[in-house]
């Protein structure tokens, strides 16, 4: 069987073709933008690239070199990315592409998680959203972004997102300022399927943290390691996930000021669990996570914040068996 695979990854890609689907309408899409890439320790490598015709009809007349080619249809300003592996099927491919929107009730996410992991030098902060756009049309907002968050200014408007977009890799985004001070967006698609972001910063070690909900309230949350407390305004503790006993807060409006109590981080408990045989072992690779008859069962694990982010899909798993 090994044999077999090595084999298939030796292989080139014939030509591509197909027909490109406005999903929102159900019927052909002409002049869709289509690139055929490869990509490489050095980028993308294009290969090949057309037009949908009239019927939505196309084809690259172009054999890809050994290894996965990659096919990016644009359409109203958004990518869709199909990507195609030796063994794939390159002819009668059917892309999908979707009508885009800026109504904001498309966008609006299912899960906000704020991370709070004090140390001695520093607090960790790790916001999670994750969108399930159940619509025909993706989100775009290029103006506002999909998203906005608030960085405190001790963060010195230095944040990391990692995207991942329906059946796709995890992206890396830098927010961008918005007009109002301290104030950042984020400018992503959001398509059909659901969508998770993960924003990550930090601000020098203290009792003291406050923050800003810019999409209101509703469905926030933070949660913080079983060491660590939460005392203040704007916020009312809902008890502690079973398994890594985190604290879980509900955010009552938008603005929260809190003093903290204590240090830890929810990767050392996770770890501990993992130990004792309550969690599996991280590996650095994706795990799939299967939870019936729950909304959330895929929860993706992003670089280096794997084991934060497995405590905050636990807790957000919690959070939905219990409402």
């Amino acid at each position: 069987m090994k044999l077999i695979l090595a084999v298939l990854c030796c292989l080139p890609l014939f030509a591509i073709d197909g027909v490109v689907i406005n999903a929102s309408t159900g019927k052909p899409q002409a002049g869709v933008q289509l690139n055929l890439v490869q990509p490489s320790q050095d980028g993308m490598v294009p290969l090949g690239e057309t037009v949908s015709g009239a019927d939505g009809a196309f084809k690259i007349d172009k054999t890809i070199p050994p290894g996965p080619g990659l096919l990016q249809a644009t359409f109203q300003g958004n990518t869709y990315n199909q990507i195609f592996t030796p063994g794939t099927p390159t002819s009668g491919v059917q892309v999908k592409v979707f009508e885009s929107t800026n109504d904001p009730i498309v966008a609006n996410p299912a899960e906000h998680l704020i991370l709070l992991e004090p140390g001695d030098t520093e607090i960790k902060v790790s916001e999670t959203f994750v969108f399930n756009n159940q619509t025909v049309r993706t989100f775009s907002d290029p103006v506002k972004g999909s998203v906005q968050i608030y960085l405190p200014p001790a963060a010195g408007g230095k944040a990391q997102a990692i995207i991942t977009a329906p059946g796709g890799m995890p992206i890396p985004r830098v927010p961008q300022k918005s007009a109002r001070a301290n104030f950042y967006k984020i400018d992503y698609p959001i398509k059909p399927g659901e969508t998770r972001m993960d924003v990550n910063y930090s601000v020098p070690a203290g009792t003291k943290f406050a923050g800003k909900v810019v999409n209101g309230p509703a469905g926030t949350h933070i949660v913080t390691p079983f060491s660590v407390t939460l005392e203040g305004s704007g916020i009312i503790s809902q008890g502690q996930e079973p398994q890594t006993q985190a604290h879980i807060y509900n955010i009552t409006g938008t603005d929260y000021d809190v003093t903290i109590e204590g240090t830890g981080a929810l990767r050392n408990t996770t770890a501990s669990a993992s130990d004792t045989g309550g969690a599996a072992e991280d590996n650095g690779q994706p795990k799939i996570e299967v939870a019936p008859a729950r909304v959330y069962s895929k929860l993706g694990w992003v670089l280096g914040l794997a084991f934060a982010m497995l405590a905050l899909g636990g807790t957000m798993l919690f959070r939905r068996a219990v409402s």
